[in-house]
């Protein structure tokens, strides 16, 4: 027994030890829509103890963040990625190969892929059909030619079509081409049901997944608050962001429905907001084992994510009462994930 004992602690003290995991402070990286959630943890983490280090915190995009956290275990890499959407399957493939081999999958809590326009802006009501008509690079497989939004829906009002939005990297433009471009494209093209099904991807993301890259949609960066201020700037825009900075900026953005649905915590809380999507933590369960530190401040996250708590007083939206006591519950047990479960 005091054998077994001597290599387990001799294999921790290989990680937290030799390598410096645990004689650091806790190291963040990914989506900007989740920041400002960490940023309040990790504020109350140090104000609880003034003996806790401040966690490095990087606002890298989810995707970017996933190839960060991907690359391999120990000081050097980071400890947790928080992401606006999923972990994918072949993400958690490259962490396998770089030797990420227990990761814990952590749900936050509940926000929404939200099109905001200014107060004085054209006060659009849209459908998932018009959003694809409008910004698909090739909808109904030919090259976007539509200039205003009265071109793909004569209901609308001929303003040009402009959307701010993210880039790439981005999990919340990820999101938006999940939940509402592809159901735009199915509902606009009902062939697209077929093309999806056909061996080569390449067909249907090239129809119902790729955005235009002519000007009507505009990259503006990973962080949501250059969207916001780049509709101050331009009235008849359009940005998509996370539901919260929509929520924190009321007083000058309106939320633009979506089939007949507005961005509200109500309805994204009931599920009846075609944007809504949930927040996750991603944590290497090897530097949860070896950093106490790490322990703690996720426990300290799931004490704020709660209704009323201090996470849902700055815009996120409580997950249901059993999806926080899951969540919780795979943080003290260090529940991992399975790839089967992940799309």
């Amino acid at each position: 027994m005091m054998k077994r004992f001597g290599v387990v602690a001799l294999a921790m003290f290989a990680l937290a030890g030799c390598d410096g995991t645990s004689l650091r402070a806790v190291h963040i990286v990914g989506s900007s829509t989740v920041l400002p959630f960490t940023k309040a943890v990790a504020a109350a983490f140090v104000a609880a103890d003034d003996n806790r280090r401040t966690p490095t915190i990087e606002s890298t995009g989810t995707g970017g963040g996933m190839v960060r956290f991907c690359e391999g275990v120990g000081a050097k890499y980071p400890d947790l990625i928080e992401a606006s959407r999923r972990m994918r399957a072949r993400e958690f493939d490259i962490c396998q190969a770089n030797g990420v081999k227990d990761i814990i999958e952590v749900p936050i809590g509940l926000d929404g892929i939200a099109l905001a326009e200014p107060l004085e802006g054209p006060k659009l009501a849209l459908t998932r059909k018009d959003i694809y008509l409008a910004l698909a690079a090739n909808p109904m497989g030919k090259p976007n030619s539509a200039k205003t939004w009265k071109d793909v829906n004569p209901a609308l009002p001929a303003s040009p079509i402009t959307v701010l939005g993210p880039p790439a990297t981005s999990g919340t433009r990820d999101a938006f081409v999940e939940l509402i471009l592809e159901p735009g494209c199915l509902a606009a093209m009902p062939a697209a049901q077929e093309l999806r099904m056909n061996p080569d991807p390449a067909l249907y993301a090239a129809a119902c997944k790729t955005l235009r890259s002519d000007g009507a949609y505009v990259e503006k960066g990973e962080d949501d608050e250059v969207i916001v201020a780049g509709l101050a700037e331009n009235r008849a825009a359009i940005g998509v962001l996370g539901f919260s900075y929509l929520d924190r900026n009321r007083s000058r953005l309106r939320g633009v429905s979506i089939d007949g649905v507005a961005p509200t915590a109500q309805d994204i809380a009931k599920g009846s907001y075609a944007g809504g999507r949930t927040l996750y933590l991603y944590v290497k369960k090897r530097h949860l084992d070896a950093m106490p530190e790490l322990r703690a401040f996720l426990d300290l996250y799931a004490s704020m994510w709660g209704p009323g708590g201090p996470l849902t007083e700055r815009g996120l939206i409580a997950a249901p009462d059993k999806v926080r006591q899951r969540a919780a519950a795979t943080i003290a047990n260090g529940y991992t994930i399975d790839r089967n479960a992940l799309p």
